[in-house]
């Protein structure tokens, strides 16, 4: 059997066994699902403006995004969350709910090794590289603002 016929063989094998997905159905559930998310985020904040009519805008988006971080950890606490991304897929890791999501379950996994080298060590394993991309990139854009 020549490299071709083994590569040709290989895919084949692949194929078969990758899960089949429908992608219509799979991207209306991340599109309606991704949108309830956000208009629950939205109605978090006028409700904080109702409350407490002495808040700015600024302040009722800080604290929306607060009350919004902690509904995504709770949900992931009591593994409603993972359900959610399933069904929804990138639906659900709308940036807020997909970062506190991602820190509470690794939290969750590595609890068992302890408070120190188990909780604190590995709960930014999934989210670490994307705040230090962050954190790089808004330097990067700010060095490119000062200059220019």
């Amino acid at each position: 059997m020549n490299e071709t016929q083994r590569n040709e063989k290989y895919n084949a094998y692949i194929k078969s066994k990758m899960p089949k997905t429908k992608a219509w159905p799979s991207l209306f559930h991340a599109f309606w699902v991704g949108g309830l998310i956000c208009c629950l985020g939205e109605f978090i904040k006028e409700l904080c403006l109702y409350i407490f009519p002495y808040m700015t805008s600024l302040e009722a988006s800080n604290w929306s995004s607060i009350i919004i971080i902690i509904i995504a950890a709770l949900l992931t606490g009591f593994g409603i969350y993972d359900k959610i991304g399933a069904y929804a897929g990138a639906g659900s890791i709308i940036p807020i709910t997909g970062f506190s999501n991602s820190i509470a379950s690794s939290a969750l996994e590595f609890k068992r090794e302890g408070m120190v080298f188990g909780l604190m060590a590995k709960m930014f394993v999934i989210a670490g590289p994307v705040i230090v991309t962050g954190v790089l990139v808004s330097i990067f854009a700010g060095l490119l603002y000062l200059i220019f």
